[in-house]
């Protein structure tokens, strides 16, 4: 079976950037699964404080399960925690191939104490022990994945260079 490549990693980790340039290069579609989520449901932050967390990862996982079910194979950005939903991370394993974006939680940080985004289960300043705390808590989840760039000193262009040579490795077509 011909899978997507589906990016994880935490809050502000450029999934989103790394996936629409590794898109362009392989000549596929993207998939932000926020972006679809916010375009059907509304603002991520006003899912999570008017529905709660629940509510949003049920959304997540139809929104995959969609992205899934439609087409051709293509790259995928995952919301942060979208690993930590069991249903959503089984089917994940089942029908993509995982790529973790890894950055230290210091990264991590700096670029979400710069970001316009709320991010709910931050707050709207973002303290590095709150960071550290919710980053150990997905670590485990993300450690599954099947090929883990070391991102933090690689522009967005290095991070792709390193997911097509493992994929040119491991002779994965999409």
């Amino acid at each position: 079976m011909i899978r997507h490549v589906a990016l994880m990693g935490f809050m502000a980790s450029g999934k989103s950037t790394i996936g629409q340039k590794l898109a362009r290069r392989l000549g596929v579609a993207f998939y932000d699964l926020d972006d679809l989520i916010a375009a059907e449901h509304g603002a991520i932050a006003e899912i999570f404080y008017g529905q709660g967390e629940d509510r949003f990862r049920a959304y997540e996982l139809q929104t995959l399960e969609r992205v899934l079910a439609d087409g051709a194979p293509g790259i995928i950005a995952l919301g942060g925690g979208a690993t930590t939903h069991e249903p959503t991370d089984k089917l994940l394993k089942k029908r993509t191939y995982r790529v973790f974006v890894k950055v230290t939680p210091e990264q991590a940080a700096a670029r979400l104490r710069r970001s316009q985004r709320v991010r709910p289960l931050l707050g709207l300043s973002p303290s590095l022990h709150r960071i550290k705390e919710l980053y150990a808590h997905r670590l485990p989840y993300y450690a599954h994945a099947d090929l883990v760039v070391e991102a933090e000193t690689l522009t967005p262009a290095q991070v792709v260079d390193r997911i097509t040579q493992w994929m040119h490795r491991k002779k994965l077509n999409l």
